[in-house]
């Protein structure tokens, strides 16, 4: 029976690393720092909760259903199986987060260089993928092309980068700001979607299992072990990572004070520590990090759309190149500010797809579950994107009264699953399906 080698392992994790390491997850942990200061310690828990804790679960609930998306929302049919992962798609495509990694490689490695102009952005833009088609054209290489020779030279960076963070802090801790002073934890949870990687993982899953039988493997234990491996691997990484950036936010209130993003929080520190040449790593970290993410989501894109289009794949991931460059040209800031609503919409969405797969052993008709719990999801993600967007007045008052702070949706949702699994055990299991000899 054929087997992966150590090595292959590690590259595999190493891959899985890299494709969730990107834009989010690089701008957003020193904001998080900054904002809860004093507070940081719960504020990184709440962040590594749905920034770690989530993808890996969610990895681990896709290696058992064989990788895709499709399985994975079966219970609730496939027309709305169809749209749920279309719009999870077109999110990380070529609406938000693969466009989001060139504007933030853009402002954090090249602006410094190229100048901040329009101009400058599209004619990166253009170069940048261009390179990210190119490797995306080929996903049966992304262990040799990503795991073994692009991540670790992206680790290396991260590490001096790192190190230099809780080594070489740029000032102490300071006084916690905004709602980090009343509720970091749940702060920091909230931030944690802004990395995507719940989402993201959702479609790395298929890339990965795809990725494994590429070299062979056909065994589905062998498969789902592998994936999980490679997703523990891959949540080790991320954690070290968002810690040491959280920290570093933490503490440079000296010479970031009230930064607006986290882009400025890291090109004050690496030049306040490492003075010109702090540029170059910075520009190395975040390049590498964004490129690799970004393949990662075009070939995960690729292959869904080429699959439900019955289009050529090759002819999907240049549209979708096409479409990020357009997309990515509308600048940092007003992708995060759409984004934002989105993601709180759509998030609890997702998680509840997750919990319910990661415990589908305990229903007797999984439609019975799923149904209703996934429906009072989206509803209070809604709710909450609407808040979020500012749009609070178009709802009725009692929606209003609703706790907010983004976790609205938790309370309703943890009520419908309990009430959905109570019926589950009391309705009798379907009958099995008569097959004549």
């Amino acid at each position: 029976m054929q087997t992966l080698k150590t090595r292959d392992l590690i590259a595999l994790g190493f891959m899985t690393f890299a494709l969730f390491l990107g834009a989010g997850n690089i701008i957003f942990p020193p904001m998080v720092g900054q904002g809860a200061g004093e507070h940081a310690a719960a504020a990184a828990t709440g962040f590594l909760l749905t920034g770690v804790g989530l993808p890996l679960l969610t990895v681990v609930a896709l290696a058992r259903v064989g990788g895709g998306m499709d399985a994975l929302t079966s219970p609730v049919g496939r027309k709305a199986g169809m749209v749920l992962g279309l719009l999870i798609y077109l999110i990380l495509g070529p609406l938000f987060a693969t466009p989001r990694t060139a504007t933030v490689s853009f402002e954090m490695g090249f602006a410094p260089f190229m100048g901040h102009s329009s101009t400058a952005l599209f004619i990166y833009s253009a170069v940048y993928f261009a390179l990210v088609m190119g490797l995306s054209l080929f996903p049966g290489k992304l262990i040799d092309n990503i795991g073994k020779l692009i991540t670790p030279v992206l680790i290396l960076a991260l590490v001096v980068l790192g190190a230099a963070a809780v080594l070489l802090p740029a000032g102490e801790a300071t006084r916690a700001s905004g709602d980090y002073l009343v509720s970091p934890l749940t702060e920091g949870f909230l931030e944690g979607y802004q990395t995507m990687d719940a989402l993201g993982a959702l479609a790395f899953g298929i890339v990965i299992v795809n990725a494994i039988r590429d070299r062979g493997i056909s065994d589905t234990g062998l498969q789902t072990r592998y994936a999980i491996v490679a997703g523990v691997i891959a949540a080790v990484g991320l954690g070290m990572v968002y810690l040491s950036l959280i920290h570093l936010g933490a503490t440079s209130q000296s010479i970031a004070p009230q930064a607006q993003t986290g882009v400025l929080i890291l090109t004050r520190y690496v030049d306040h520590t490492f003075g010109p040449i702090g540029s170059l790593l910075l520009a190395v970290v975040i390049s590498l990090a964004c490129l690799t993410t970004a393949v990662g989501l075009v070939s995960a894109c690729g292959a869904y759309f080429s699959q439900m289009l019955r289009l050529p794949y090759r002819a999907v991931v240049v549209a979708i190149g096409l479409a990020c460059i357009l997309v990515s040209n509308q600048g940092l800031a007003q992708l995060i500010a759409v984004s934002g609503p989105v993601l709180v919409g759509i998030y609890p969405l997702a998680i509840a797809l997750v919990v319910l797969s990661l415990l589908s052993g305990l229903w007797r008709n999984a439609q019975r579950v799923f149904a209703p719990v996934l429906a009072v999801a989206l509803l209070f993600g809604l709710i909450d994107a609407a808040r979020a967007a500012g749009w609070q007045d178009w709802l009725p008052a009692f929606l209003n009264s609703l706790p907010g702070n983004g976790m609205g949706w938790a309370l309703p949702v943890a009520a419908t699953l309990v009430l959905a699994a109570l019926h589950d055990r009391l309705r009798p299991a379907p009958a099995a399906a008569f097959k004549p000899s």
